[in-house]
């Protein structure tokens, strides 16, 4: 992986902190959400039809990827509204590299290097390390946690192989978060439309903020895995779980422990090995 390829991942990882600390502080993590995941389909449909539209075979997976975004979203909502973004954060994000790697050898039959598996390896004990913090934290929300990266793992892999049939990278992400963001804003305009709209009138620009930082994450990610090996950007991006630890302890006001901090600096580790991969 060449630096400017790692340097716009890390980017992409720190707007993916960014926008999950916006759900977390909001006052109704649910709503909070949808308002980013609107704000995110509006862009979108701007942004649309500028654009050449992604290839026919590449359908399929934008669709199952729209599934999989709606359930990953539902679950961050649900996570951070029993249990702190730095515990449950880092378990959604790391987890998720290995479960990557293992099925995209499987899959994809996408080989990786030594140096690759070391620093996935890495990254991934360094989650381990900081699972102490789960024994006396809130179970639930590790759970939530622990499913939600079986989702990521799931939608990440579809992207994978989709991105690159679509033959329009940008186009592709668009569609995805269009389709996410109509099911779930028009699921809130049918079930909780006086909420709603109360909500994003006190909360729209944290809503179009937080958009921007999703899709500028996943678009900028799923690019780098036209141009580098589907495991490694997905592990490298995972580092997001950095910026999001110093997000929840400095901004968010968290009390984070020397189990994470250790953690932290292990996936640090892991990162420096994906860089040399």
């Amino acid at each position: 992986m060449n630096a400017t390829v790692f340097c716009i991942v890390l980017f992409a990882a720190a707007l993916h902190a960014s926008w999950n600390a916006i759900v977390k502080r909001g006052g109704d993590t649910l709503l909070t959400t949808i308002l980013v995941t609107g704000s995110a389909a509006l862009i979108a449909a701007v942004g649309l039809p500028f654009l050449p539209p992604p290839s026919v075979e590449s359908w399929p997976f934008i669709a199952a990827s729209s599934l999989f975004q709606i359930a990953y979203f539902v679950l961050v909502a649900r996570t951070y509204r029993i249990a702190d973004m730095s515990l449950t954060y880092p378990m959604m994000r790391g987890t998720a590299p290995l479960l990557v790697a293992l099925a995209s050898l499987v899959l994809i039959g996408e080989p990786l290097s030594q140096s690759a598996w070391l620093g996935v390896g890495i990254i991934c004990a360094g989650i381990l390390s900081m699972a102490g913090a789960a024994r006396s934290g809130n179970r639930a929300g590790v759970a939530l946690a622990l499913g939600n990266a079986v989702v990521i793992a799931g939608y990440t892999l579809i992207d994978g192989i989709g991105v690159r049939r679509s033959g329009a990278a940008a186009a592709y992400t668009l569609w995805i978060f269009l389709l996410t963001g109509v099911v779930l804003v028009g699921w809130a305009l049918f079930r909780r439309r006086a909420g709603i709209l109360s909500y994003a009138g006190r909360n729209w620009a944290f809503g179009l903020l937080g958009g921007t930082g999703t899709i500028g994450s996943y678009g900028l990610a799923l690019w780098a895995m036209t141009v580098a090996p589907v495991a490694v950007v997905a592990a490298l991006r995972e580092t997001s779980i950095l910026f999001g630890v110093a997000i929840a302890a400095l901004i968010l006001r968290e009390k984070v422990g020397l189990a994470k901090i250790i953690g932290v600096c292990v996936i640090a580790v892991g990162a420096g090995a994906l860089r040399l991969s």
